[in-house]
């Protein structure tokens, strides 16, 4: 046998490979972004159609309990809680589970808000690790609930222990680092007065707040964040709820509704058990049970990511803590996977089965392998002569092209849609954000999502964590 000229070929035929997954993934989002182009100007048409001041009158409307749980959010609890207790919305409650934090999370919280004790007997609907110790309230009788439990090393269980509190028939589950616009709820709860009897789960869109001013919870003026890192998350969010999660609500195929900001049926989570203990992607988790287990019973249903509500949230900005993120992101992406292994390629569970599984294993999960094995396979390849620079050209600029136009499109989409950015200099920084992504940042996200994946196939016990918060800049 030649082994060099087998060699030859399986490196040839590797960057053939290489070139084709690129052409597949960025074809698929080529569609996605086209299904979500058309989409987003018809949704706000329909809701020019529709008031929010019609959705907060309706009899209809449903009460909603606003679950967030909190480890050592110190830095931002205090404005997260004033821009949900000023929300628009006729009946509510703010459900805050204090998980064990080290700072002063709570001793802010209690000032701030005047609470006191309650003897309160909180009902396991779902089972939770750490127990709850205590149960507070607003002295002034305000819609403030604050628990205080042992932490247990899990986000997914200060929910739960949330959920056993919560007294209304919908549940809003949002981060203790985020502001929520004033009608984000009425936003996100008019698809289910609209399809009572399909839709199942609702979320909005998240963006980064770094270098946002927020007064008394609310954001007031919108900047461009000053780190870069930053602002490469600011395109990358733009492009995965307004191009990725909405063209996905199109085609219904979300996977993912993010635990930042998403609305259930209480009922529903109860009966599911609640949220995933062992899973960090609790939230892709719970989607994803949605979609098994009504799928199995043949169910009519919809899961839906609407574009128009947005949750501000602190997103990281030093390459050390994203990395941390985005490797535990990726470790949950395939716990999720591995859970429902038996949906996959399955026919019975129709596009959730043949689709969407699929496509999240194979240009989500394992696009990080393939990718990082390009950046070795092809300069080498390049370097002994065994393909040609020209077509070593065509894989660079299928690999970078194709994401620097999503990236613009989706900042374009945000930027006729909505119009949050009222100065043309931020444009610009996000544009060159969009373009420096693809030089450096996109390659060590790789090696994060892989260090992830490589966490996951190992079983390496991976803790909840923190992210180092600075919290919101007030502005006066």
């Amino acid at each position: 046998m030649d082994w060099t000229a087998t060699a030859t070929a399986a490196v040839v035929g590797f960057n053939y490979f290489v070139l084709g997954y690129a052409l597949a993934l960025n074809g698929i989002q080529l569609v996605l972004l086209s299904v979500a182009t058309v989409a987003v100007p018809r949704i706000l048409g329909r809701e020019r159609a529709t008031s929010l001041d019609d959705v907060y009158a309706h009899p209809g409307t449903p009460g909603v309990s606003i679950l967030v749980p909190a480890y050592n959010e110190a830095a931002g609890i205090i404005e997260a809680v004033q821009s949900l207790l000023r929300l628009r919305y006729p009946s509510f409650e703010l459900v805050v589970v204090d998980d064990g934090s080290t700072d002063d999370t709570f001793g802010l919280l209690q000032r701030e808000f005047g609470l006191v004790p309650v003897d309160r007997v909180v009902e396991a609907s779902v089972p939770t690790q750490g127990a709850v110790t205590s149960v507070y309230i607003q002295a002034s009788g305000g819609p403030l609930v604050v628990v205080r439990k042992v932490n247990a090393q899990r986000r997914s269980d200060a929910l739960n222990a949330a959920i056993n509190v919560a007294r209304h028939d919908y549940i809003c589950m949002i981060d203790g680092d985020c502001v929520l616009e004033p009608d984000a709820l009425l936003h996100t709860v008019k698809p289910f007065l609209d399809n009572p009897s399909t839709v199942v789960g609702v979320g909005g869109v998240i963006r980064p707040a770094n270098g946002a001013g927020v007064r008394r919870g609310q954001v007031t003026a919108l900047a461009c964040p000053r780190s870069l890192v930053a602002r490469i998350q600011v395109v990358e969010y733009l492009r995965a709820f307004l191009v990725g999660r909405v063209g996905w609500t199109q085609l219904q195929g979300v996977l993912i509704i993010s635990g930042a900001f998403g609305v259930f049926r209480r009922a529903t989570v109860v009966e599911l058990g609640g949220l995933s203990w062992v899973s960090l992607g609790e939230d892709a988790e719970l989607v994803a049970t949605l979609h098994h287990r009504l799928r199995r019973l043949g169910a009519d249903y919809r899961l839906v990511v609407v574009p128009q509500p947005v949750c501000w949230t602190e997103v990281p900005e030093t390459l050390l803590a994203l990395g941390r993120q985005r490797r535990r992101w990726s470790t949950g992406l395939a716990q999720v996977l591995m859970s429902h292994r038996g949906a996959l390629f399955n026919p019975r569970y129709g596009r959730f089965g043949l689709v969407v599984l699929p496509y999240y294993l194979c240009f989500e999960l394992l696009s990080p392998v393939v990718e990082i094995a390009g950046l070795i396979a092809v300069p080498l390849a390049l370097a002994l002569g065994l393909i040609d620079p020209v077509f070593a050209m065509v894989i660079l600029l299928a690999s970078v092209g194709f994401g620097l136009l999503l990236s613009l499109a989706a900042i374009v989409v945000e930027e006729v849609a909505f119009h949050r950015h009222d100065r043309l200099r931020d444009l610009g920084r996000l544009v060159l954000a969009a373009a420096l992504e693809n030089i450096g940042f996109r390659q060590l996200h790789a090696w994060w999502r892989l260090r992830g994946l490589l966490d996951a196939m190992s079983g390496r016990e991976i803790a909840w964590g923190t992210l180092p918060r600075t919290g919101f800049t007030t502005t006066p």
